[in-house]
């Protein structure tokens, strides 16, 4: 049967449940998810002074191809977004800035070293998300920034960081979509430490400073990232998960769950709805951690799903910024964006396939067998008879035909860099 037909087919089955499938297409095509530049260059960035990637991350693989040019690395985003349906964002570090050979030290960042990056978005209808990068920087090489005990060192990545949220700031002016400014550092120590309070208080007291300055919360909203453990930082870091929540709820700010930051069975699907209660919007940094925060390209795995659930069954569709953080270079990373960013998509387009609403109403009643048995079988309904048809209806290949032009790109294009 045509695409088609199998579409029509799957829309009886789940219209008898009252799930409007043409509905939920409309609704999918207007979320956004947020692509993060950094998979396609091995978070390497374009500094003119390039350090060694550092800050408890790693990235294993040497598969060839790997962008080496913000030209090479637009190039390479565009070829993902041709692949994957719907209409998304773009999110940069501030290794990416361009400085035309200069060195330009990151607390003397601008945003005249992004225009490129604006002037490419702006021509696609893309909005771009920003982060300081506090790692791979010789005054982060001891693993403190915010928190250091050397006022100069600090006030150095306080200035970056009121540096960043006016880039993002810019971002948002220009491109007509609020930027999400999002800080994440590697501070913490590899072993016990002796006092875990004093380090965050001068991180507390860096932030204070940060926000103190003004920045139209129209163009750039303002979000606080935690991390359990890193690399050099197995026994504390300084921004915990219990930091950054308490942080962002008294001073108004986004509290950000990256899915790889918290113990290996602690999962941020759980976390959602209790967010929800008491923020007006939550960020996402949706990756796939095995063993260890190793961002692994995301999957189809239940976690996803259940992240996806959370979303839409709480209708936060439009409260919750999602955003990816994966980075792996053992293979094609054009291919590992479009794997990851269609995954994130199909997630959310199975969890709006479900009747939540009639699963909510059992629950209430106490009917856990028919909540049980629904849940159960409505995960071989004909989702993929939907998703195929999405992406025909999107102009992107269906199934796994895109693989044809990642191959035909690396061909023509990233086997010659």
């Amino acid at each position: 049967m045509s695409i088609n037909e199998n579409f029509e087919l799957a829309k009886q089955a789940y219209a008898k449940w009252g799930v409007n499938v043409d509905e939920v297409i409309e609704k999918l095509k207007a979320v956004p998810i947020s692509i993060h530049c950094w998979q396609g260059d091995d978070v390497a960035g374009f500094e003119v002074n390039q350090n060694e990637l550092s800050g408890g991350i790693d990235v294993t693989g040497n598969y060839p191809g790997k962008a080496t040019t913000p030209e090479e690395l637009r190039s390479d985003l565009d070829k993902a977004l041709s692949l994957i349906p719907g209409k998304h964002r773009v999110n940069l570090h501030a290794i990416y800035a361009e400085t035309n050979g200069e060195v330009v030290e990151r607390d003397q960042l601008e945003p005249k070293h992004f225009e490129n990056w604006v002037n490419w978005a702006k021509e696609r209808g893309l909005g771009l998300d920003y982060n300081p990068t506090l790692f791979s920087h010789p005054k982060a090489d001891d693993g403190l920034t915010l928190s250091h005990p050397n006022e100069e060192i600090r006030e150095f990545w306080i200035n970056h960081c009121i540096g960043s949220r006016k880039i993002g700031e810019y971002f948002g002016k220009e491109l007509g979509t609020a930027a999400l400014t999002n800080i994440w550092i590697p501070d913490g120590y590899k072993d016990i430490p002796s006092d875990r309070l004093t380090p965050r208080k001068r991180l507390k007291e860096s932030l204070d400073k940060i926000f103190a300055v003004e920045v139209d919360e129209k163009y750039n909203l303002d979000a606080v990232e935690s991390k359990l453990f890193g690399i050099g930082s197995e026994a504390y870091v300084v921004g915990s998960h219990e930091f950054y929540l308490n942080y962002a709820a008294k001073n108004n700010k986004l509290c950000l769950l990256d899915t790889g930051h918290y113990h290996p069975t602690e999962m941020v699907s759980n976390k959602i709805s209790s967010m929800l209660l008491f923020s007006e919007k939550v960020a996402l940094h949706v990756s796939r951690p095995v063993r260890w925060d190793s961002d692994h390209v995301v999957i189809l795995d239940d976690e996803l799903k259940e992240i996806a659930y959370e979303i839409v069954r709480n209708d936060a569709l439009d409260r919750v910024i999602i955003g990816l953080d994966f980075f792996d270079a053992s293979i094609n990373r054009v291919a590992a964006w479009t794997i990851g960013t269609r995954n994130m998509v199909k997630a959310l387009l199975y969890a709006m396939l479900t009747p939540n609403d009639y699963l909510k109403q059992l629950q209430e009643e106490g009917n856990f067998t028919e909540r049980l048995a629904l849940m159960e079988e409505f995960k071989t309904y004909p989702f993929g008879a939907v998703w195929d048809y999405y992406c025909e209806k999107m102009g992107v290949p269906v199934r796994e035909s895109w693989l044809e032009d990642v191959k035909g790109y690396e061909k023509e294009v990233l086997s010659k860099r």
